[in-house]
């Protein structure tokens, strides 16, 4: 997927001296690989390893990162969800002077005073995918949530083109993807107003926390027809508790993620478990690329916005055959 490239304005305004004050040159060199060539390090703070969606872009970092041989991964870690926790790892990799921190924020709030101490020291940060409060980053990567929203919700009406009953199973409450792909799916259901959301309830990504939540929903007896899971994982573990009560043909699963991997999205709409997901991308290739022109000096964009593919029963085997490549890393 290319992606398009969403340029900072040539208006300097506030919000831009402060980003560009932020923004480091290249950093020091600190050691070279056996040709001889300087080594720059990398630290990445993962939000949550335990999601598909964030092990697969584990995985392809690794594999991108390794195509430039002036580039090291020092490490990944992984914050299981914990802001306070994904704080102290960031300040860990502040106090290394690692020359590019790559951060998926937990949550926005917490971790945007470490990303401004490491502005402050001038490590350049790459943003993927959620957002923190500040644009005192180099460049922040990752696709449109409220349009990945609204794609979801554009499925759901011509899903239910009579109306009927839509639950929702949201990630962080306070995670901005959350917010924005609840925001984006509400806006398009809105076209029919025969179709309501009756239920919705935080299950934080977590596949096992979404079948407990639709076990607890079907008990009560209330009719659904639609259940819009904000990424795949919460989608299928729905579909496992509609299964689990032969309900799963009576109702609609709708995801977001569409990993090209066996139990992933792509492959559950190929096998009729949900009926429709979207390719959101890892942006693993285009941190690795951003991070090797940041080190070598080369300007970068302030925001990179990514593409995200429709993922349909007709195309579905072909695009598993596209992705499933890129997904082995």
């Amino acid at each position: 997927m290319k992606p398009h490239r969403v340029l900072v304005a040539g208006t300097i305004t506030a919000v831009a001296l402060l980003a560009a004050a932020c923004a480091s040159t290249a950093p020091s060199k600190k050691s070279t690989n056996d040709n001889g060539d300087k080594v720059f390090t990398i630290g990445y703070s993962q939000s949550n390893n335990a999601e598909p969606y964030r092990a697969q872009l584990n995985k392809q970092l690794q594999f991108f990162v390794k195509k430039y041989k002036n580039l090291k991964l020092l490490s990944i870690t992984d914050a299981h969800q914990s802001s306070a926790t994904q704080v102290s790892q960031v300040q860990n990799f502040i106090q290394q002077n690692v020359d590019v921190l790559i951060v998926s924020p937990n949550e926005p709030d917490p971790l945007t005073a470490p990303v401004e101490a490491a502005c402050a020291k001038k490590i350049p940060v790459i943003i993927l995918d959620r957002s923190v409060n500040t644009d005192c980053y180099s460049s922040f990567i990752g696709g449109d949530n409220v349009a990945a929203g609204k794609k979801a919700g554009e499925l759901a009406v011509q899903a239910l083109p009579d109306g009927g009953n839509v639950v929702e199973l949201q990630g962080i409450l306070s995670d901005q993807p959350q917010i924005d792909r609840d925001k984006g799916f509400r806006e398009a259901i809105a076209a029919n107003p025969k179709i309501k959301i009756i239920q919705h309830r935080e299950a934080k990504w977590l596949k096992p926390n979404a079948t407990t939540i639709m076990q607890q929903w079907l008990q009560q007896g209330q009719k659904i027809d639609l259940v819009y899971g904000e990424n795949d994982p919460m989608a299928l573990g729905a579909y496992l508790a509609a299964a689990a009560v032969h309900k799963e043909k009576e109702i609609k699963f709708i995801g977001t993620d569409g990993l090209a991997i066996p139990d992933g999205g792509i492959r559950a709409v190929q096998q009729g478990q949900l009926a429709g997901t979207f390719v959101y991308p890892t942006c693993a290739q285009e941190a690795a690329d951003t991070a090797e022109a940041l080190v070598t000096g080369k300007q970068v964009e302030h925001k990179q916005t990514l593409d995200i593919t429709p993922v349909t029963p007709q195309n579905a085997a072909e695009l598993y055959t596209k992705y499933s490549s890129e997904a082995s890393g």
